[in-house]
């Protein structure tokens, strides 16, 4: 779980310069002090929110390569992977939800408080390589709570940046954030190295850990 700490933290400054234009026009701006906390909160819940449900789902179907003794193989190709998108990645095309950024437009153009959360959910929903990267590791972690988990804490390494930006708006310069974006390969690499190294069994305790199918009883003698 650190490699998603790790990565949900570096990452949230790549996600300032994407997603930092959204956050600098919250209905927030113009209010002070606790008020204002709590909406900025509310909008990084939202996001949190879909990480999270992204994590159940991704961490259900990761359950059942588990299940057919195939999660082994799963995480060291998912570190293959990530590897090979750090060179990639530019050439990876994303989908394009218009009808994601139709609602999120609509929401950022009333400018109620009321809204914050929901802005937050769907800007959650917005293609994000960062974010597929946390789905990768939510699909590595073999059950629907840890995959939860996975991108809950995701999301929680990417509040500090996302929150500061907001409540400070300009405090992070650019030059800051186009060095801090230099470290997100490294995280991306540590990550690949973990998954790799996750399924090669090597008995490593919380890096390489002996993983063996599930076992199920679908049935049972009668006492």
């Amino acid at each position: 779980m650190i490699a998603a700490l790790l990565l949900g933290f570096l990452g949230s400054f790549h996600c300032i310069g994407m997603c930092g234009p959204i956050a600098l026009t919250l209905p927030v701006q113009h209010l002070r002090g606790a008020k204002k906390m709590a909406g900025i909160l509310l909008y990084n819940a939202g996001r949190v929110t879909t990480y999270m449900l992204m994590g159940l789902v991704f961490g259900w179907l990761g359950q059942q390569f588990y299940i057919g003794g195939l999660q082994q193989w799963l995480s060291v190709a998912l570190g293959i992977l990530l590897l090979a998108g750090m060179f990639f990645y530019r050439f990876i095309p994303f989908p394009q939800l218009q009808f994601v950024k139709k609602a999120l437009g609509q929401l950022l153009s009333k400018q109620r408080f009321s809204t914050l959360y929901a802005i937050g959910f769907l800007n959650g929903l917005l293609p994000c390589g960062l974010v597929y990267l946390g789905v990768a590791g939510a699909l590595a972690a073999g059950s629907i709570w840890k995959g939860m988990l996975f991108m809950g804490i995701f999301g929680a390494g990417t509040l500090p940046a996302m929150m500061a930006v907001t409540w400070f708006s300009q405090l992070i310069s650019i030059p800051v954030r186009q060095r801090i974006r230099q470290l997100i390969p490294v995280a991306v690499g540590v990550m690949a190295v973990l998954l790799i190294l996750r399924g090669m069994n090597l008995g490593i305790p919380y890096i390489s850990p002996v993983m063996q199918p599930a076992e199920i009883n679908c049935c049972h003698k009668p006492s």
